[in-house]
């Protein structure tokens, strides 16, 4: 009988510490109202990984805005992207997504592809990144704005969290680390960015 009642008491206290239970990550299905919410700018976050080949940059990226725009097929959008690395501030502009019709984009740099991702649904001001195509899990966070609610970055870290990711395979971007548009200098001796 004190065994029952010492179980029926622990068990409360069992459940209540146990992980919250993980749904499938679920792809957004490509159609013709989901492809424009793309298009427009977008400000990189927060990138997860553990695969080696993707770690040097996730840790060099400072601060990242991007903006799609339609591309020259229906299939295809334009990427221009602002990023600090480290100290040195860039514009790449030579890259374009393909997006496949099983809720794939494929990044193309100079007609090489540099990586695959699928878009996970979420809030329509969120692009949530599963890359796809490599030997660890790997998720980024991007969204409308740099200010992302504690409830959005809540419900990406519980996606880390059924991935096996832990905080310290998050990397995470400043806003003040942004550098300035290609139209602006901040002085006389300022160079303008470096384009790609």
């Amino acid at each position: 009988m004190l065994a029952t009642l010492t179980l029926l008491l622990g068990l409360p206290l069992a459940l209540a510490s146990e992980p919250p239970t993980c749904a499938p990550l679920v792809p957004i299905t490509f159609d013709n109202t989901t492809i424009p919410r793309l298009l427009g700018q977008w400000f990189y976050i927060v990138g997860a990984t553990r695969h080696p080949p993707y770690l040097p940059e996730l840790r060099a990226v400072k601060f990242s805005a991007f903006s799609f725009s339609p591309g020259s097929h229906e299939d295809e959008l334009n990427v221009t992207e602002f990023v600090r690395l480290n100290e040195t501030c860039a514009v790449r502009n030579s890259s374009k997504i393909q997006v496949l019709e099983n809720s794939t984009l494929v990044h193309v740099d100079e007609n090489q592809v540099v990586s695959m991702a699928r878009v996970i649904q979420s809030h329509e001001d969120l692009l949530i990144l599963n890359h796809i195509n490599i030997d660890s899990p790997s998720l980024s966070l991007s969204a409308r704005t740099h200010n992302v609610s504690k409830e959005h970055m809540e419900e990406y870290k519980a996606h880390l969290h059924c991935l096996g990711l832990t905080e310290e395979d998050v990397y995470y971007t400043l806003i003040e680390d942004a550098c300035p548009p290609p139209a602006e200098k901040t002085g006389e001796g300022d160079a303008d960015p470096q384009v790609e």
